[in-house]
């Protein structure tokens, strides 16, 4: 068939600046957005800073932790050669996972209905794997390889802080060297190799999502933790582990997804040997949520559809839950209660943050500017068909998030730990 304009435009441009050095050129760009943020607002900011990424040849992402450290890793996102969804399968992907949600965002209150709540229940397993096949990159991409947020304190960078939190989780189920420890949905495995190293503990991540899975054992390699991590697909609602056979088990902002939380904590309990703890961060909603105030359930929606969530809980369904699986001295609180002292910078202030060259990507101006690059590679056809519904998607839900923590209705780090009697 003939070519249309846009494929040979792409051709062209791709041709004719095959040789320019794109990476100084967008550092130079972000200089000038960083010392003009007032002139480079909105949409000029985008047509730069998309204008200059286009520029830069498409690759593979090499997954040795720093793949997507140029400012220009947008052009690698969906790149990577190991990704389980090929061309079309991303619109398609996309679609049946929006279609979970009919009615987010266009009428407050459609997806609290039982009836909407309890499909995606009925289909958690192909709504989590779908959003982590869409998101995965975007999130590596933006955030980094650990996909959480964590309490922060003034004299601390947003890294350090993720780190902290990791490390806490681990001492307290007391994890040493020697010991077997579960990551109970552990993406793409950055907290489990920052524990790993941290303690000395062997660590296995499960994951539903196979994608995340080839991520992770990539990374586990290649940083020679090979030995000591593990990551496995499968579905924690079923662990395919045997009982008592991990000295420790944690959790990291993803049970959420579960639809069955009493199932899910039940099965942990089980693959526990006797005396062994279970920590997680949950994401919840606190005292302050008031279901009545439509704008408190247009924050809570927003979250729910952009994170594949089935419905978020009150905290002490957390506690409920750990209970009737069967867990006794139980601790609990918001890791975050303290996000709005003068001593801590609030969990949500890196998705609306200063800009800085160093966190650009997951700043509001730079979101628009990814976005904008997202949509020009689409329309180019270098990116799959649906990227830019998922960069909305994503962005739509920063902006939630933002406003749930503001008005402190919501925390993504409620704090629970309890022991397998």
């Amino acid at each position: 068939s003939t070519p249309n304009l846009l494929q040979i435009l792409h051709v062209r441009i791709m041709e004719a600046l095959r040789d320019i050095k794109v990476d100084k050129l967008v550092e130079d760009v972000v200089k000038y957005a960083e010392n003009n943020v007032v002139i480079v607002g909105g949409g000029a900011a985008a047509a730069l800073f998309a204008g200059a990424l286009l520029l830069r040849r498409r690759g593979d992402v090499e997954r040795t932790g720093h793949g997507y450290d140029s400012v220009t890793g947008v052009n690698k996102l969906f790149a990577g050669k190991d990704h389980t969804l090929k061309g079309g399968e991303f619109g398609s992907t996309i679609n049946d996972y929006e279609g979970m949600f009919s009615g987010a965002r266009e009428q407050t209150g459609a997806i609290t209905s039982t009836e909407s709540v309890e499909e995606r229940k009925q289909r958690y397993a192909t709504m989590v794997d779908h959003f982590y096949n869409i998101v995965t990159d975007f999130y590596e991409y933006g955030w980094g390889q650990s996909f959480h947020f964590a309490p922060r304190y003034k004299n601390e960078t947003f890294m350090e802080s993720i780190k902290r939190a990791e490390h806490y989780l681990a001492s307290r189920v007391g994890l040493k060297p020697g010991m077997k420890c579960l990551d109970v949905g552990c993406g793409v495995g950055g907290p489990m190799r920052n524990i790993a190293v941290f303690s000395g503990a062997s660590v296995t991540g499960i994951t539903i999502n196979n994608y995340q899975v080839n991520i992770g054992n990539q990374y586990n390699a290649n940083m020679g933790l090979g030995d000591q991590c593990k990551s496995v697909q499968g579905d924690f609602q079923e662990l395919p582990f045997p009982d008592e056979s991990f000295d420790a088990a944690y959790e990291i902002e993803a049970t959420c997804h579960s639809p069955d939380r009493v199932k899910c904590f039940s099965g942990i309990y089980r693959v526990l040997k006797p005396g062994a703890k279970f920590a997680g961060y949950e994401w919840v909603m606190l005292d302050s949520y008031d279901p009545s105030n439509k704008d408190h359930v247009r924050i809570k929606e927003g979250i729910e559809v952009g994170n594949a969530l089935p419905t978020l809980v009150h905290y002490q369904e957390i506690v409920r839950c750990m209970k009737a699986a069967g867990f006794t001295d139980i601790e609990f609180y918001d890791a975050n209660r303290g996000s709005h002292s003068p001593h801590e910078i609030p969990w949500y202030d890196t998705l609306s943050g200063k800009m800085s060259i160093s966190g650009f990507r997951m700043t509001h101006i730079g979101r628009v500017c990814t976005h904008a690059m997202v949509w020009l590679l689409e329309t180019l056809f270098i990116a799959p068909p649906g990227s830019t519904k998922i960069s909305a998607l994503l962005n739509a839900t920063a902006i939630d998030l933002v406003d749930g923590g503001k008005e402190s209705i919501f925390t993504p780090s409620f704090f629970f730990v309890g022991t397998k009697k």
